[in-house]
């Protein structure tokens, strides 16, 4: 936020611990993602704790969202929306880039 503030561009926070996103908006998301797809979950002790296998998440957007779906809490953050492109803010290097 403080890259976007820096940069006077105006943002919306989506608070989706609160909010989970609904099946639609994670396609949505998967398909402006720049990227591998599964880079937008995260592989934490959660993951981990689940037994999860990371290699079924390689190129497959629908285990993705699915994952997404269920376990809103294993997605990777921050992610950033600009028009028709989505990225991972990490590095945080790379927002600046992104959103002029």
């Amino acid at each position: 936020m403080a890259v976007a503030k820096q940069e006077e561009v105006t943002f919306e926070v989506v608070e989706y611990m609160k909010t989970p996103l609904e099946r639609a908006a994670l396609e949505a998301l998967v398909d402006m993602l720049e990227g591998p797809v599964e880079d937008l979950v995260r592989k934490d002790g959660a993951f981990k704790a689940l037994g999860l296998d990371a290699s079924a998440l390689i190129g497959n957007k629908q285990a993705v969202v699915a994952l997404l779906e269920e376990h809103h809490e294993l997605m990777q953050r921050p992610v950033l929306v600009r028009g028709a492109r989505a990225i991972i803010g990490r590095p945080k290097e790379r927002v600046a880039d992104f959103l002029r």
